[in-house]
């Protein structure tokens, strides 16, 4: 910062606390002076304050006026030396920073201050060893921005009186002691290999579920291809029963046109004959009981048997009102006479009597 003092003797122990940054004098009131941009003289009119030179000519009496000081208006750039400061865990950091400021009042900073320079510098010191003791270590790598904001706001609060306003402040280096910064590294490592423990554990989760997925998608095609087979084969077994049935009734058809032909009784007989003897020749294959007729060997009592309950299911059966004005029992049809009883015989029984 362009502050310069006036010519009055100045203590040794200042210089030796604040070295001087500019040599050169004060100017000379030469009555026409020029004034270079961005920058402010204060002038003193028989020791008091009289007026501020602004950028250009000015004219001032000689032996009554005098530059006592000269401000700089451009924003000045200022090293913040290096300092510890314990965090609020209690590790000991050595910091420094670099602040940014401008002289906002020339007046104020010639006069409300001794050394402004030196002033604002002790001021973000300890601004920044108190700020830094309201944090751990952790948040101070990670809330940088936020220290130097609330670093900049203190300065401001107090360099008002001063004519001086902080613009930034930054933090150059953080300086963290090596044992700490060994654990700071573990503490890294561990942190990546809980995040690829996390992230294999979430791939493996993940390659369950499409497995999973997969299964499930295959049990539900075999399903669907199972209910569509099943669908197609019920389709099939019922469009066989239709053209059984439709070729029974064909049948059924041509053999009672057969039998209403001449002579139809006698081939109707002679098909039951060939079925009873069909019939006998499987007995006791299957099973080692079997149900027989009384009058096994009659065969013509048999097949005249079985033509008489034909011809009594093949007359036609009465009507409902028909049937209700016949009253007399005597009109009312016999019933088909019983068929003969029938004995059991075993498998052991039966193989003497074929003999």
């Amino acid at each position: 910062m362009s502050l310069q003092s006036s010519r009055r003797p100045v203590p040794t122990v200042w210089l030796a606390r604040v070295p001087q940054r500019w040599s050169s004098s004060l100017p000379m009131n030469t009555v026409v002076l020029f004034v270079p941009q961005q920058e402010a003289w204060v002038v003193e009119r028989m020791g008091k304050f009289h007026r501020i030179l602004e950028p250009g000519l000015n004219f001032l009496i000689p032996l009554l006026d005098r530059i006592r000081y000269v401000q700089s208006l451009k924003e000045i750039v200022i090293n913040v030396p290096e300092q510890s400061a314990v965090t609020l865990d209690n590790v000991t950091l050595q910091i420094d920073g670099v602040l940014y400021l401008r002289v906002m009042d020339p007046y104020k900073a010639s006069y409300g201050v001794e050394d402004p320079e030196y002033a604002v510098t002790q001021l973000a010191q300890t601004t920044m060893r108190s700020e830094l003791g309201k944090l751990t270590l952790d948040k101070v790598f990670r809330e940088r921005e936020n220290l130097n904001a609330s670093i900049v706001d203190a300065i401001n609060q107090a360099s008002d009186y001063w004519g001086i306003r902080c613009l930034r402040y930054e933090i150059k280096d953080i300086h963290v002691p090596p044992r700490v910064k060994e654990s700071m590294q573990m503490q890294v490592e561990a942190e990546r290999r809980k995040r690829a423990t996390v992230l294999e554990s979430e791939g493996t989760r993940e390659s369950a579920i499409n497995v999973a997925e997969g299964k499930k998608q295959a049990q539900i095609l075999a399903s669907e291809a199972e209910k569509a087979e099943q669908i197609n084969q019920a389709s099939g077994e019922a469009s066989a029963i239709l053209v059984k049935a439709q070729a029974k009734a064909e049948a059924i058809r041509v053999v009672a046109a057969a039998l209403a032909q001449q002579n139809g009784n006698s081939a109707a007989s002679l098909s039951v004959a060939e079925q009873y003897v069909a019939a006998f020749s499987k007995l006791a294959k299957e099973s080692n009981t079997i149900l027989l007729p009384s009058s096994t060997g009659d065969m013509s009592s048999m097949v005249a048997q079985a033509m008489g309950i034909y011809g009594s299911l093949s007359k036609p059966q009465p009507t409902k009102a028909a049937s209700a004005e016949v009253t007399t029992p005597s009109t009312l049809q016999a019933p088909p006479p019983p068929l003969p009883p029938s004995i059991e015989y075993t498998e052991q029984e039966q193989q003497p009597s074929a003999s």
